[in-house]
This record gives structure tokens, sequence and C-alpha cells, in this order.
């Protein structure tokens, strides 16, 4: 059985739920506002301070930890479908990760779609990480991470990394990744009952808007199910039990150890989207962030 904390993200994705279908023309403002709310969902982070900078040109976040190492970080792309969160609502959620791996944390604030479909996501991220590259922290000693399609960017910005030969980071951090703009999952239907706010409709609306005009469901940058994923470094993938983004984890998860990547896989029964961001407050989040943590220290380490 879920824990009775952790009921709470179900509680919240139900309320907003029931928000979105009383108001089935929502603009995109208000849909913006309503999921910055999420931000509540996690408790403060002690030991943590937060710094604004400009990642060549892209807005983000410093989340670092006291005494955190100097050399390594986590680059931290949010989830919100492409079209809505920030770095601000994911502060504290990539502030955990930080507190935990040891090291910081630099969330980015990339553009949103509709107003700017892929590929800016994936531009603003390779601009971001090269940045960081050139504050001297070595490739090997950084880890993409990201929830829900933020998940989905932290792998395409690895494979992106590759087409142009920059140097790939030593970990990839997929919490509860989106990646199947094709909506092909079998838990889509499956665990459709069990899922209080990811529904079909609401992903094929944001796929989309995230995909324009001209994009493409089977472009391995937008959909990393389609990539050759050889070369790739250790990969973390977690997922709750009733989601019904779950096939997407699994179905990347089989794809990247066929393909000889190392990966690592939990999955957390009876837990919701992206379960994590009740980090600090339900015993579930808080066991896969210590745990995540430690898989980067070794991961990071050993890269």
């Amino acid at each position: 059985m879920p824990s009775r904390e952790s009921d709470a993200l179900r509680a919240q994705f139900q309320q907003m739920s029931e928000i979105l279908a009383a108001n089935p023309q929502m603009d995109m403002a208000t849909l913006r506002n309503l999921f910055e709310t999420l931000h509540l969902l996690a408790a403060e982070v002690p030991g943590v301070s937060y710094e604004e900078a400009d990642a060549g040109g892209v807005p983000a976040l410093w989340c670092r930890p006291e005494g955190a190492a100097t050399d390594a970080a986590i680059f931290y792309t949010h989830g919100g479908g492409f079209a809505c969160n920030s770095m601000h609502s994911h502060r504290k959620l990539a502030g955990h990760l930080a507190r935990a791996a040891g090291v910081p944390a630099l969330v980015i604030d990339y553009r949103l779609a509709p107003e700017h479909p892929f590929p800016a996501q994936l531009t603003d991220a390779l601009t971001a990480y090269r940045w960081l590259l050139d504050q001297g922290v070595p490739a090997g000693r950084i880890a993409t991470a990201g929830d829900s399609a933020g998940g989905n960017l932290a792998t395409a910005l690895v494979l992106r990394l590759r087409e142009e030969s920059v140097p790939l980071p030593g970990a990839i951090v997929g919490l509860s990744p989106w990646y199947d703009m094709e909506h092909k999952g079998k838990t889509l239907e499956s665990n459709a009952a069990t899922d209080a706010l990811v529904q079909l409709p609401i992903l094929q609306n944001m796929s989309a808007m995230f995909l324009g005009e001209h994009g493409s469901p089977t472009d391995p940058l937008a959909n990393p199910l389609h990539a050759d994923v050889t070369g790739l470094p250790p990969i973390y993938l977690t997922a709750g039990g009733h989601e019904t983004l779950l096939d997407d984890t699994e179905r990347f998860a089989d794809k990247a150890r066929a393909a000889g990547v190392p990966v690592t896989l939990r999955i957390e029964p009876e837990q919701q989207h992206v379960y994590p961001y009740m980090a600090g407050r339900a015993p579930e989040s808080d066991a896969a962030i210590a745990d995540i943590g430690a898989w980067l220290v070794a991961t990071l380490d050993a890269g």
C-alpha cells in the first residue's frame, strides 16, 4: 500500500484533473499557473542555497548544497509537457537530488511550447550544457536529469551531444520520462484508471504543442524510443506503478539494455507520475532520491 503521505500527490493531481475538465478552453497562462503549483508538494531542502545564473543566454538556477563538490553537477531539465513549469517549480526537487548526490544542480529554464516548438527546448539545453562545460565542470562528472518531458530532454540532449561531437555526460537520470510522442504505450490504457492526471487527451494536446507544424513524432531527438542509444552513459530510470507513462520507462530501459547500456530501473508500486515530487514529505520519494543520490555518487566517481 502507498503511504498516507504519498497520497497527497494523487489528491493534487486529481484536483488538477477536475479543474482541467471543468475548463476545457483554459488559456495557456492559466494552465501554466495551475501546473506551477506543483512546487508546493516538495519540502524545502535544509542546507541548500539557490542562485540564478545566465547559462549562455538560457536562464538557470543553481541549487547548491552545503559542502557540495565543485567539480561535478546535475544538469536538470524540468517537466511540464514542454509547455508548463519552470526552474522555480522544480528547484526543491532538484535541490533534494543535489543534496543526496553531494553536488550542485543547475536547473535550466528552457523555452516553452507552443510559442517555441521543438527543437527550441533541445537547443536551449545544448547551449546551457556547453556553458556548464565552459565553467570547468568535466563532462564525465555531469549527470543530465529530468522528470516527465524533462526526462525526455535529459536523454535527447545526450543524443544531440553525440551528433555534435560534444563530450557526453557521465550519467542520465529519468524520473517518469515521457518519451513516446506516438502514444503507443500499453499502460496508457491499462493504467488509465489509476493515473490521476496523465491521460491520453492531455498527452495528445501536449505533444501537438511540442512538435508544432514541422516536428515528427518519430524524430529520435523528440522521441528517444526511435534513437540509436548505443554508447550512452549509464542510465537510472524510475516511475510509479500506477502511472500511464510507465511503459515509456520500461520500453526505454529494455532498449538501452539491448544496446549494452548499463541501466538501473526502479518501479515504485502504486505511485503516481513523478512521485519524487513529494521529496521531503513521503517515504517513497525520499527512498528513491536517496537511491539516486547514492547511484550518482558511485557512477560519477567511476566516470
